[in-house]
């Protein structure tokens, strides 16, 4: 794990997108074809309306959510809505888009529709994620009874899951599919996220705090992106 600092989050937010174009430019020129998956929330919103305006073959891009919430996809809690008004736009709205939050009628269906999708996928050229202050990552929440198969390396890529402590049912990727990247960031914003971060190293318990499956895994090298505000 490497934990990378910069002074405010303008700063990481500039360097981090061009890190990340850099990542997408070597897949497509390498396979003709690059796989980013992104957390949602309120962190990167800031860092994806930087990506957007970036100089990229993003018709050869394809995006994935690592999570959803089982909601209207139209609405402006979910993580599609949100992808879409700061990173789906400008010169990025050329790439493609794959979205968990499915026209299907049940949650269960969705999770089938996207394990197909994700099946032609072997590996994730980036995988970008996010932490609360739970520890939780992706919707792998502490808590939740699904955790521990979510965590385990017989995990199917693609969950439903019912956070006990956060509002609406989820869809998620899973441990094994999130791991399964050439490029593994975790993304910090804020002294606050930091202290949960560094409580996160004191322990290996991932049932407690999920984003500790993550941290040091020895195919995956875990680089940490922190500005302090």
């Amino acid at each position: 794990m490497d934990l990378h600092r910069f002074d405010n989050r303008e700063i990481l937010n500039q360097e981090f997108a061009q890190k990340l174009v850099q990542v997408l430019e070597e897949a497509i020129e390498a396979r003709g074809a690059a796989y980013l998956a992104v957390s949602g929330g309120k962190t990167p919103a800031e860092l994806y309306e930087v990506m957007g305006y970036k100089d990229l073959n993003w018709k050869a891009v394809t995006i994935i959510l690592i999570d959803e919430r089982w909601d209207a996809e139209d609405k402006k809690d979910s993580n599609a809505w949100m992808l879409r008004s700061c990173l789906l736009k400008n010169k990025a709205a050329a790439a493609r888009f794959i979205s968990l939050h499915t026209n299907n009628p049940s949650i269960e269906e969705a999770v089938e529709e996207a394990e197909k999708q994700l099946a032609a996928i072997p590996m994730f050229d980036a995988v970008l994620l996010g932490m609360g202050e739970d520890g939780h990552t992706a919707s792998l929440f502490p808590g939740s009874r699904e955790l521990e198969y979510a965590l385990s390396n017989a995990a199917k890529d693609v969950i439903a899951l019912t956070p006990v402590h956060a509002p609406f049912q989820r869809i998620t990727l899973t441990k094994p599919r999130l791991l399964r990247t050439r490029k593994l960031f975790l993304h910090l914003v804020g002294d606050s996220k930091l202290a949960v971060f560094q409580r996160a190293l004191t322990d290996t318990d991932p049932l407690t705090m999920p984003i500790r499956a993550f941290l040091n895994h020895p195919a995956t090298r875990l680089q940490v992106m922190f500005a302090p505000s």
